[in-house]
């Protein structure tokens, strides 16, 4: 026989028992985060994604179980930055990851309580995205390419591969934030090189062709590719632009020179990408972007494109080859 007193007591504990097994199968916060990006079925950009992915996956962020990435992609038209940006702000996500410089800025200016994660900025202090690399001392941070430190370097490796060359054109977007400064730079390190430097700008794909019959017309024998998200997602029109002009080519792009320009030396931005998922994991569990250090790049690589170089009618010095750290044939 069971009493009233212990049927209750029994079923009280049945019930608290399912209730704990129930919150036990519930999953926890799902995390959304907002992506602004390009083109994700660009080649490059669906390669550097998925090195992002699987930092995630290192860290135990699994899509679709406990982490939700939501796309905006400008596909070439940048003016549309702003307005992705504050979609995703509207869709109240819990981080942005903005790639670049000129990513950085639309969310910035959408937002200034989301956090938010860059990947291959440029120059995040000198574009005003952060205080300082140690303190960035709001709700951005992330890691760095070092551009600007960079461009120097690019325009001496352009030197050593081409002597003769005195007149060198370089390419930039007036509408990349981190353009300004590296132009700033390039244009004091051809000072001392003693160059003589002619920056044309295109801020759309409409305007390269253009731009390079400007280098054309002032008699550019080489061209410096500062690297945007345009210059990239049009690698391949650059780099035929450059041959068709006779103009030896660098960028800080390796993708630029598998498209067929001359040169290349810069990070290698899927060690970047894959890095940016620990800035993603931190924030998550409660790190704030203020306090977490800006990140540079550790790993560098000169690639030299010999197929190029032949329809250039150059020979590399030998010197500059032994340097290099992949020769495409």
């Amino acid at each position: 026989m069971t009493t009233r007193r212990e049927f209750i007591g029994s079923l009280t504990g049945g019930l608290l028992a399912a209730s704990v097994a129930v919150e036990a199968q519930q999953p926890g916060k799902v995390y959304r985060i907002g992506i602004l990006t390009n083109k994700a079925s660009d080649p490059v950009e669906a390669r550097l994604l998925e090195a992002f992915r699987l930092g995630l996956r290192e860290l135990g962020w699994i899509e679709g179980r406990n982490i939700l990435l939501e796309f905006r992609e400008a596909e070439g038209n940048y003016a549309r930055l702003p307005a992705l940006a504050a979609d995703l702000v509207r869709l109240k996500v819990d981080l942005i990851l903005a790639r670049s410089s000129q990513y950085v800025q639309a969310a910035k200016e959408a937002t200034s309580s989301i956090p938010i994660v860059f990947v291959v900025h440029a120059d995040p202090v000198r574009t005003g995205h952060v205080t300082s690399l140690a303190r960035p001392g709001g709700n951005i941070t992330g890691l760095a390419n070092l551009m600007s430190d960079l461009a120097p370097k690019l325009l001496e490796l352009l030197s050593s591969a081409v002597p003769v060359a005195k007149q060198i054109a370089v390419l930039w977007n007036p509408d990349t934030p981190s353009h300004t400064p590296a132009l700033k730079e390039v244009e004091e390190a051809g000072r001392t090189l003693r160059m003589q430097l002619q920056a044309v700008g295109a801020r759309t794909a409409a305007e390269l062709e253009g731009a390079f019959t400007a280098m054309a017309r002032a008699r550019a024998q080489a061209v410096l590719v500062l690297s945007s998200p345009l210059f990239l997602a049009e690698r391949q029109r650059v780099a035929k632009l450059a041959t068709t002009h006779r103009l030896p080519s660098i960028s800080d792009l390796r993708e630029y020179v598998e498209a067929g320009g001359l040169m290349s030396y810069g990070a290698n931005y899927e060690d970047l990408f894959r890095r940016g998922a620990v800035y993603v994991d931190r924030i998550l569990k409660g790190a704030k972007p203020a306090e977490l250090p800006v990140q540079q790049a550790t790993k560098f690589e000169l690639v030299i494109n010999l197929k190029t170089a032949k329809a250039l009618g150059l020979t590399i010095p030998p010197s500059l080859l032994r340097r290099a750290d992949e020769i495409i044939q």
